[in-house]
């Protein structure tokens, strides 16, 4: 054990004992206290560390590297390729390639109709550029059979959704009291019948998805079974996995990236693949955290040269602006880039197998592999985990037999072919101004949609495994996500009239919003029923309705076949569910927990649910019109350590709800009690919408599920090795979280020195910029850790010039600006004596 003895602060003595506390080795560490001994000032102490004459302006820059050295060893922080020097001498580690520069531009949006037919004026007058030039028509691939397949396909589909809206609009016209003849019955009718082709469109295809899976392949499909997987990859074949990653956790993601990278290995693919984490991250300890990982995975799996990081300074167009950047910088080396998100997880099979699918179909520009959700503890995630596990083939193999290569594209866990995705998919802003202008939102709905317009089959390998996410842990996480989707979808149904696009895509657009729009639309045809309630119980009925009419007109009700419409409807909703469930258990539920089990959680499933789909229908109607009213209300969850949902929180996300339906019920009472019989569900599920927020995201009440064997899911029973390696190395990250912060990145020599070398702004020397670079140092040295601004701290972080001043500033005036040190040691710290 270190004594320790109270002497006054020395800076000299004190860095060095710092230094020699976090020194491997005890021949380094006596030495260092062989200098402490010794009456240097600080500037001669990073002399001696740097073997040379000290920079006047930054003396604690000749010691980064010797420093470095100290803490890693000598030959071993990494390869000199990747450790070396900048133009001008100082220590630099190299977390990216060469740029090799690649010039992107995004073409501009004609959005409307009028704007449409300007443009085609334009065109014919030889004023305006189309937006494919005759060089890239000419290059677009030709056009296979599956198209006029797939259009025969999606005809059909078309008129089976139709014919199925149809017949249930006229069944409920004999269901309404006034044959749908009155205003308001009418506006009931046409709500009614957008929401049933709605859920007639599910139904379809879940039900072609059941008969695909059933029977087997698809003779048009791209299939994972039809390139020989011992077949090797073409040496010129290069893939990139790309990670955009922004405010993640940190142990989660690089987790993931280790297991993947280490099952590459394990398939002898590593020579075909490169590792881009390209981060937007903003939060400065979040940033710190970010090096450090990347410098301990490098050296764990030996893959400085394979697995590069970079970090933003400027930060637009988020998740596509951060693909297109890597896209113009190192794009060109590459022939395939598979997009992940910070929570997927792939298997080195799984993405050979996509590059030689992609490698087999030149004319595929994206295959997007279906990802499991998978490592669910909470138990809403572990219902939605189970749900997307058992119906969620269902409908991606139904998609993919409507769609074909006209498909589906959900932004990550998906291969994409570099050259016509930097050439045709860059986005430009949506034009005009308010909510819906601006920045692209859902990119990935319309970087499918480009691809396909320049001639590249966009496709879904829904039989591929090995391909894995997470879901988020509670109802309160997932609703955060979709008012960023909902938001994005509203804005590219703006794209639905630009030219050049796929009818598909098109569709696809049409379906992105009504995923959100069926909520307001579900919520005002429920309100409007209850209307028609009210104007039945208070108005005076009019038997007579024409003039001189000589009979009246009796309304009627018709209960029983309001029961039958509203089952069919329920039919359309739950038959998916129980063919999913038949599907499994012909093939074996064993790894589902059984036959029995998988049918009891499929009803569990379903009840929940229900009661969740009242919730989600307020939330998505207020997204809606927040969306479309330019209301920015600010939405973030609030920091917490679990994941599960407060007694508080839920009563501030939910409390509104719950009052509005107790209200709804008290109404809907004085009105008519009987009709509380066909609204107790969802204003039910509202009343109690608390509750079940909360008791949902219990981590207890997921795991107690888990050991009944209840929503269990194949990757549960018998989990891929990817998945736990992930699982192990995210537990052993979180439990040692060794890694500094931002205020450790300026205080400590070691966390300094990794910092000062990561820094990324090397810029050459002016007066202007030394100006700006005294004056930053100055206003951090004297403002504190505490008081320091944001964008400062990532300035300093960038800067490896104004890093290194500020450490050495901070140790040498600590007697004037004490914050910083006393903040990251504390005072009692800080006037010690170490002996070995």
């Amino acid at each position: 054990m270190p004594d320790q003895i109270p002497t006054p602060f020395n800076p000299a003595r004190d860095y060095l004992e710092r230094l020699a506390l976090q020194a491997r080795g005890i021949k380094a560490r006596r030495e260092l206290l062989g200098y402490a001994e010794q009456e240097l000032t600080l500037a001669e102490v990073h002399q001696r560390l740097g073997g040379g004459a000290t920079r006047e302006d930054d003396p604690a820059s000749v010691s980064v590297l010797h420093r470095l050295e100290l803490i890693y060893g000598v030959d071993r922080l990494a390869p000199p390729s990747v450790l070396g020097f900048d133009r001008a001498g100082r220590v630099q580690l190299a977390t990216t390639p060469p740029i090799n520069r690649t010039p992107i531009a995004p073409k501009p949006w004609t959005t409307g109709p009028i704007a449409r037919v300007v443009k085609g004026i334009q065109l014919r007058l030889g004023k305006a550029k189309p937006w494919m030039s005759k060089r890239e028509a000419s290059e677009r691939p030709a056009k296979p059979r599956w198209r006029k397949v797939g259009m025969a396909r999606r005809l059909l589909l078309l008129a089976l959704v139709v014919a199925q809206s149809v017949l249930a609009i006229s069944y409920m016209t004999t269901v309404l009291p006034q044959d749908g003849r009155t205003p308001l019955e009418f506006s009931v009718m046409v709500l009614f019948g957008l929401l049933f082709a709605w859920v007639s469109s599910g139904f379809w295809t879940a039900l072609m998805g059941f008969f695909q899976l059933l029977t087997g392949r698809d003779r048009y499909s791209i299939n994972a079974d039809e390139v020989d997987t011992e077949a090797p990859i073409a040496a010129d074949a290069r893939t990139a996995l790309v990670m955009p990653i922004c405010n993640e956790d940190v142990s989660r993601v690089f987790a993931g990236l280790k297991a993947t990278y280490m099952s590459l290995a394990d398939a002898g693919q590593l020579e075909h693949f490169d590792v881009y984490v390209c981060s937007d991250s903003y939060d400065p300890d979040i940033c710190v955290e970010e090096q450090h990982a990347w410098l301990r995975l490098c050296r764990e799996v030996d893959g400085f040269g394979r697995i590069f990081y970079r970090r933003r300074r400027r930060r637009v167009k988020r998740k596509s602006g951060n693909i297109d950047d890597w896209c113009r910088r190192f794009g060109a080396n590459y022939r395939y880039m598979v997009v992940l998100d910070a929570d997927s997880v792939m298997s080195g099979a799984c993405l050979k197998r996509l590059v030689q699918l992609m490698e087999a179909h030149p004319n595929a520009g994206l295959i997007q592999s279906a990802p499991i959700a998978a490592g669910a503890h909470n138990l809403y995630a572990r219902l939605q985990q189970f749900a997307t596990r058992v119906y969620g083939p269902l409908f991606t193999a139904g998609l993919h037999f409507w769609q074909l290569g006209e498909s589906h594209y959900w932004g990550h866990n998906a291969i994409i072919r570099v050259d016509p995705f930097m050439r045709y998919c860059a986005l430009a802003p949506l034009p005009g101004k308010g909510s819906l202008s601006g920045e692209i939102l859902s990119h990935d709905f319309v970087e499918a949609a480009l691809m396909r317009r320049a001639g590249y089959g966009v496709w879904i390998a829904y039989d591929l495994p090995g391909s894995y996410e997470e879901m988020p842990p509670n109802l309160i996480d997932e609703l955060q996500r979709d008012r960023r989707w909902c938001h994005g979808n509203l804005m590219n149904f703006r794209l639905f009239l630009v030219k050049g696009m796929h009818p598909v895509h098109r569709a696809v657009f049409l379906t992105g919003v009504m995923s959100y729009l069926s909520a307001p639309l579900w919520f005002l045809f429920l309100a409007l029923s209850t209307a028609m309630l009210a104007v039945s119980t208070f108005s005076v009925p009019q038997y007579f309705t024409q003039p001189m009419q000589l009979f009246p007109t009796w309304p009627e009700w018709h209960p029983w076949r309001a029961v039958a419409l509203f089952c069919t409807t329920l039919t359309l909703l739950f038959l998916p569910k129980f063919l999913s469930v038949i599907l499994i258990a012909v093939k074996g539920a064993s790894q589902f927990g059984g036959t029995l089990r998988l049918f009891v959680s499929m009803v569990i499933e379903s009840l929940v649910s229900m009661l969740l789909a009242p919730v989600r229908m307020l939330f998505h109607t207020r997204f809606v019109l927040a969306a479309l009213f330019g209301i920015k209300a600010k939405w973030t969850s609030p920091d917490r350590e679990s994941s599960e949902t407060s007694w508080g929180e839920a009563a501030r996300r939910h409390g509104g709800q719950t009052l509005f339906g107790i209200l709804w019920i008290a109404g809907v009472f004085m009105l008519d009690p009987r009709f509380l019989m066909w609204l107790s569900p969802i204003v039910g599920a509202l009343v109690v919408s608390i509750p079940v927020s909360v008791i949902t995201s219990k981590v207890g009440l997921g795991l107690g599920a888990r050991r009944r064997r209840l929503f269990r899911i194949p990757e549960e029973s018998n989990p891929p090795r990817e998945l736990r390696r992930t699982w192990k190395f995210t537990a052993i990250a979180r439990e040692r979280h060794v890694a500094p912060g931002f205020v450790e990145s300026v205080v400590s020599p070691a966390a300094n020195a990794l910092a000062c070398a990561m820094g990324v702004a090397r810029h050459g020397e002016s007066e202007a910029l030394e100006a700006q670079r005294q004056s930053i140092v100055r206003h951090a040295l004297v403002a504190g850790p505490d008081k320091l601004e944001n964008g400062l701290r990532l300035s300093l972080l960038d800067d490896p010039v104004m890093l290194s001043r500020l450490h050495y500033e901070v140790w040498e005036r600590h007697d004037r600006f004490p914050s910083w040190i006393s903040s990251t040691y504390g005072e009692e710290q800080l006037p010690r004596r170490l002996a070995l």
